[in-house]
């Protein structure tokens, strides 16, 4: 008799990501649709990680991270947000920053929860809420320029709300959340034992002056507040799956009972690289007028075509609008335009609260001058 499985996600669909990329593999087109680099990491890097494979660091990491990485995450911290966390209890080192959500929310989700996520999202964020029996509360985001509607948020706000996840920069987006924004979410849950869950690991990249508003930045959001980050999207080494949790010492001795049993330790000698790396902060200072320039590059190729689109305040993805050039469902146009155009990108609408369809579509310009140069003149004739 074959077992009968219950799914924990039923009615999941594939992801948009893997579609779109093997549409751009069989179709030959540049694939914007990746979210990640597709130029060399930092050779110093590569080679202090060598170093560490080389110097013997090939076990077990200690559980919630290398001492000396957590203390020059510590010093990071303190240096740009003002903020003190203490290595030994309130920070962890994470298999990137999607399983650093995974555990947050695996240590403080409990069937019936409502967990407050705003829309677009990035994709983990309601399948993981779903999988510890909790309740997500989609809240479509506002405009074009994608804004939190504060009155429904207000709404959504109830007893039952155990989480509230944030993505600041945002995916798919590019928008930035304000001063302004945090202090207004400061203010709604200071009378309630409502936490927080806030994804920063666009943090370095931000564009045209602007500032990252991090959660740790405020007092009455930092006391309730996992905040997740990430090594492989700010170094560019994103199949190293290297990211880290910050949380006031009360929640990570929650959170690192979930770590433990979900990867025990991450990678040892990328951990020991990271600590020397860490020590020029202009490695990552400099990312914001790097990675500017290209969402610039980007969209210059686009200035006087029939795409719409607000410059991304941060992230290296840039949404734009192309209803001046079809109205063909966006996932139906994302599909034609790899196919015959050779430009890949990701359709908005799977993000979106009920897939709604607003004809936008996201590309990554986290990628060679020359792969954005090309992409950008394809799509300007269009």
């Amino acid at each position: 008799m074959t077992p009968t499985i219950s799914s924990k996600l039923p009615g999941l669909q594939p992801s948009i990501f893997s579609e779109m990329n093997r549409i751009a593999l069989d179709a030959g087109a540049l694939n914007l649709a990746q979210g990640f680099p597709d130029f060399d990491v930092d050779p110093e890097l590569l080679r202090l990680y060598g170093e560490a494979l080389k110097g013997g660091y090939n076990q077990y990491a200690p559980m919630p991270g290398v001492l000396s990485l957590r203390e020059a995450i510590a010093e990071k911290t303190a240096s740009l947000y003002g903020a003190a966390y203490h290595p030994e209890t309130e920070i962890t080192v994470t298999a990137g920053a999607t399983q650093a959500i995974f555990s947050a929310i695996a240590a403080v989700v409990r069937p019936g929860d409502e967990v407050i996520i705003f829309k677009p999202a990035y994709d983990s964020y309601e399948p993981n809420v779903r999988i510890h029996g909790g309740v997500p509360v989609l809240l479509p985001l506002q405009g074009p320029d994608f804004r939190i509607d504060w009155e429904a948020f207000d709404r959504a706000l109830g007893p039952k709300t155990r989480l509230v996840m944030l993505n600041t920069p945002h995916n798919p987006s590019g928008m930035v959340l304000e001063a302004d924004d945090l202090l207004k979410l400061e203010q709604r849950l200071r009378p309630t034992d409502t936490l927080v869950l806030s994804d920063e690991v666009y943090e370095h990249l931000i564009f045209d002056g602007r500032s990252h508003q991090s959660i740790c930045k405020f007092p009455g959001l930092r006391e309730r507040a996992f905040i997740c980050s990430s090594f492989g999207k700010t170094f560019h080494v994103t199949g190293w799956k290297m990211g880290y949790c910050l949380a006031p010492a009360a929640l990570m001795r929650e959170m690192r009972k979930m770590h433990e049993f979900v990867v025990f330790s991450v990678n040892h000698a990328a951990q020991k690289a990271l600590v020397q790396y860490l020590k020029h902060p202009d490695r990552y200072l400099s990312l914001p007028g790097f990675f500017q320039r290209k969402r610039d590059l980007f969209l210059s190729g686009l200035k006087g075509s029939r795409f719409a689109f607000t410059p991304a305040s941060g992230t290296y993805f840039q949404v734009v609008d192309y209803s001046g050039l079809s109205e063909e469902a966006d996932v139906a146009f994302a599909e034609r335009l790899a196919r015959e155009h050779k430009v890949a990108g990701i359709p908005i609408s799977v993000f979106n609260l009920g897939g709604a369809d607003h004809k936008q579509l996201r590309f990554c310009f986290a990628k060679k001058d020359d792969t954005i140069a090309r992409a950008a003149e394809i799509l300007g004739s269009l």
